[in-house]
Protein backbone atom coordinates (compact mmCIF):
# COMPACT_ATOMS: atom_id res chain seq x y z
CA UNK A 1 0.00 0.00 0.00
CA UNK A 2 2.88 2.41 0.70
CA UNK A 3 4.02 2.08 -2.92
CA UNK A 4 0.65 3.32 -4.08
CA UNK A 5 0.80 6.23 -1.62
CA UNK A 6 4.31 7.06 -2.84
CA UNK A 7 3.06 7.05 -6.42
CA UNK A 8 0.14 9.35 -5.57
CA UNK A 9 2.44 11.64 -3.59
CA UNK A 10 4.83 11.81 -6.55
CA UNK A 11 2.00 12.69 -8.94
CA UNK A 12 0.73 15.39 -6.56
CA UNK A 13 4.26 16.81 -6.34
CA UNK A 14 4.65 16.76 -10.09
CA UNK A 15 1.31 18.41 -10.82
CA UNK A 16 1.52 21.16 -8.21
CA UNK A 17 5.21 21.89 -8.87
CA UNK A 18 4.54 22.23 -12.61
CA UNK A 19 1.78 24.76 -12.00
CA UNK A 20 3.82 26.54 -9.31
CA UNK A 21 6.68 26.86 -11.80
CA UNK A 22 4.50 29.06 -14.01
CA UNK A 23 3.63 31.40 -11.15
CA UNK A 24 7.17 31.50 -9.78
CA UNK A 25 8.41 32.27 -13.30
CA UNK A 26 5.88 35.09 -13.52
CA UNK A 27 6.97 36.43 -10.14
CA UNK A 28 10.68 36.28 -10.99
CA UNK A 29 10.20 37.58 -14.54
CA UNK A 30 8.48 40.71 -13.27
CA UNK A 31 11.01 41.18 -10.45
CA UNK A 32 13.97 40.81 -12.85
CA UNK A 33 12.30 42.84 -15.63
CA UNK A 34 12.53 40.10 -18.21
CA UNK A 35 11.87 41.13 -21.81
CA UNK A 36 8.12 40.82 -22.37
CA UNK A 37 8.63 40.27 -26.11
CA UNK A 38 10.32 36.96 -25.39
CA UNK A 39 7.92 34.17 -26.49
CA UNK A 40 8.44 32.35 -23.19
CA UNK A 41 7.51 35.48 -21.23
CA UNK A 42 4.35 35.80 -23.29
CA UNK A 43 3.54 32.11 -22.69
CA UNK A 44 3.89 32.54 -18.92
CA UNK A 45 1.85 35.75 -18.99
CA UNK A 46 -0.91 34.19 -21.10
CA UNK A 47 -1.39 31.22 -18.80
CA UNK A 48 -1.03 32.98 -15.46
CA UNK A 49 -2.94 36.18 -16.16
CA UNK A 50 -6.48 34.70 -15.98
CA UNK A 51 -5.75 33.61 -12.41
CA UNK A 52 -3.74 36.65 -11.35
CA UNK A 53 -5.82 39.47 -12.89
CA UNK A 54 -8.71 39.26 -10.38
CA UNK A 55 -6.33 38.82 -7.44
CA UNK A 56 -4.21 41.80 -8.50
CA UNK A 57 -7.25 44.05 -8.11
CA UNK A 58 -7.22 43.21 -4.40
CA UNK A 59 -3.49 42.66 -3.99
CA UNK A 60 -1.48 45.02 -6.21
CA UNK A 61 2.24 44.74 -6.86
CA UNK A 62 4.64 45.98 -4.23
CA UNK A 63 7.53 47.62 -6.06
CA UNK A 64 8.46 44.96 -8.63
CA UNK A 65 7.09 42.06 -6.59
CA UNK A 66 3.91 40.50 -7.96
CA UNK A 67 2.18 39.71 -4.67
CA UNK A 68 -0.67 37.90 -6.43
CA UNK A 69 1.76 35.45 -8.08
CA UNK A 70 3.52 34.98 -4.75
CA UNK A 71 0.21 34.28 -3.03
CA UNK A 72 -0.90 31.78 -5.68
CA UNK A 73 2.46 29.96 -5.57
CA UNK A 74 2.24 29.75 -1.78
CA UNK A 75 -1.38 28.52 -1.94
CA UNK A 76 -0.32 25.82 -4.40
CA UNK A 77 2.33 24.65 -1.93
CA UNK A 78 -0.26 24.76 0.87
CA UNK A 79 -2.75 22.65 -1.07
CA UNK A 80 0.00 20.22 -2.10
CA UNK A 81 1.07 19.73 1.54
CA UNK A 82 -2.54 19.38 2.65
CA UNK A 83 -3.17 16.67 0.07
CA UNK A 84 0.00 14.83 1.08
CA UNK A 85 -1.06 14.86 4.72
CA UNK A 86 -4.55 13.69 3.67
CA UNK A 87 -3.00 10.76 1.79
CA UNK A 88 -1.33 9.71 5.03
CA UNK A 89 -4.55 10.17 6.97
CA UNK A 90 -3.09 12.94 9.13
CA UNK A 91 -4.94 16.09 10.12
CA UNK A 92 -2.12 18.64 10.46
CA UNK A 93 -2.16 21.71 12.67
CA UNK A 94 -2.99 24.74 10.53
CA UNK A 95 -0.10 26.87 11.80
CA UNK A 96 2.38 24.12 11.02
CA UNK A 97 0.84 23.59 7.61
CA UNK A 98 1.12 27.31 6.80
CA UNK A 99 4.76 27.41 7.91
CA UNK A 100 5.60 24.17 6.12
CA UNK A 101 4.12 25.47 2.86
CA UNK A 102 6.14 28.69 3.24
CA UNK A 103 9.30 26.60 3.69
CA UNK A 104 8.30 24.59 0.61
CA UNK A 105 7.90 27.76 -1.46
CA UNK A 106 11.25 29.19 -0.37
CA UNK A 107 12.91 25.84 -1.08
CA UNK A 108 11.20 25.67 -4.48
CA UNK A 109 12.55 29.10 -5.45
CA UNK A 110 16.06 28.25 -4.22
CA UNK A 111 16.14 24.95 -6.13
CA UNK A 112 14.66 26.72 -9.16
CA UNK A 113 17.55 29.19 -9.10
CA UNK A 114 20.08 26.40 -8.57
CA UNK A 115 18.83 24.69 -11.72
CA UNK A 116 18.74 27.95 -13.69
CA UNK A 117 22.30 28.89 -12.75
CA UNK A 118 23.55 25.38 -13.51
CA UNK A 119 21.88 25.36 -16.93
CA UNK A 120 23.11 28.91 -17.67
CA UNK A 121 26.68 27.95 -16.68
CA UNK A 122 26.55 24.78 -18.73
CA UNK A 123 25.20 26.57 -21.79
CA UNK A 124 27.90 29.24 -21.53
CA UNK A 125 30.50 26.53 -22.16
CA UNK A 126 29.06 25.70 -25.56
CA UNK A 127 28.64 27.67 -28.75
CA UNK A 128 24.97 28.54 -28.49
CA UNK A 129 22.79 31.23 -29.98
CA UNK A 130 22.66 33.91 -27.24
CA UNK A 131 19.45 35.27 -28.76
CA UNK A 132 17.55 32.02 -28.22
CA UNK A 133 14.42 32.79 -26.12
CA UNK A 134 15.31 30.21 -23.43
CA UNK A 135 18.83 31.56 -22.97
CA UNK A 136 17.62 35.16 -22.91
CA UNK A 137 15.04 34.29 -20.25
CA UNK A 138 17.51 32.34 -18.11
CA UNK A 139 20.13 35.05 -18.49
CA UNK A 140 17.67 37.74 -17.39
CA UNK A 141 16.68 35.69 -14.35
CA UNK A 142 20.18 34.81 -13.15
CA UNK A 143 21.83 38.17 -13.89
CA UNK A 144 20.61 39.89 -10.67
CA UNK A 145 22.22 37.13 -8.57
CA UNK A 146 25.46 36.93 -10.54
CA UNK A 147 26.00 40.64 -11.27
CA UNK A 148 27.51 41.59 -7.85
CA UNK A 149 30.22 38.90 -8.21
CA UNK A 150 30.75 38.91 -11.95
CA UNK A 151 34.37 39.53 -12.88
CA UNK A 152 35.58 39.42 -9.27
CA UNK A 153 36.14 35.68 -9.07
CA UNK A 154 37.88 35.05 -12.38
CA UNK A 155 40.81 32.64 -12.50
CA UNK A 156 42.33 32.34 -15.95
CA UNK A 157 39.34 32.29 -18.24
CA UNK A 158 36.94 30.77 -15.70
CA UNK A 159 34.46 32.84 -13.75
CA UNK A 160 33.62 31.16 -10.44
CA UNK A 161 30.78 33.54 -9.52
CA UNK A 162 28.07 30.98 -10.47
CA UNK A 163 29.70 28.46 -8.14
CA UNK A 164 29.74 30.92 -5.24
CA UNK A 165 26.09 31.83 -5.80
CA UNK A 166 25.12 28.15 -6.02
CA UNK A 167 26.96 27.45 -2.74
CA UNK A 168 25.11 30.38 -1.13
CA UNK A 169 21.78 28.98 -2.37
CA UNK A 170 22.57 25.53 -0.97
CA UNK A 171 23.58 27.10 2.36
CA UNK A 172 20.27 29.01 2.41
CA UNK A 173 18.45 25.70 1.95
CA UNK A 174 20.39 24.19 4.84
CA UNK A 175 20.33 27.14 7.23
CA UNK A 176 16.94 28.70 6.43
CA UNK A 177 14.62 26.19 4.79
CA UNK A 178 15.52 23.08 6.80
CA UNK A 179 14.86 24.70 10.21
CA UNK A 180 11.62 26.25 8.91
CA UNK A 181 10.50 22.88 7.53
CA UNK A 182 11.40 21.10 10.78
CA UNK A 183 9.49 23.66 12.85
CA UNK A 184 6.54 23.48 10.47
CA UNK A 185 6.49 19.69 10.57
CA UNK A 186 6.65 19.70 14.38
CA UNK A 187 3.81 22.21 14.58
CA UNK A 188 1.76 20.39 11.93
CA UNK A 189 2.05 17.07 13.74
CA UNK A 190 1.28 18.66 17.08
CA UNK A 191 4.68 17.95 18.61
Amino acid sequence: MTYLLDAFSFLIDLLFDAVATLFVLRLLAEACRVDFNNPLSQFVYRYTNPVLAPIRKLLPNWRRINLAALLVAWLLMLIKRGLQFALLGIAPGIGGLLLLSLADLIDFVLVFYLVLIFVWSLMSLFQTDRQHPVLRLIGSLVNPLLRPLRGKLVVGMLDFSPWVVMIALVLARILLVAPLANLGTTMALGG
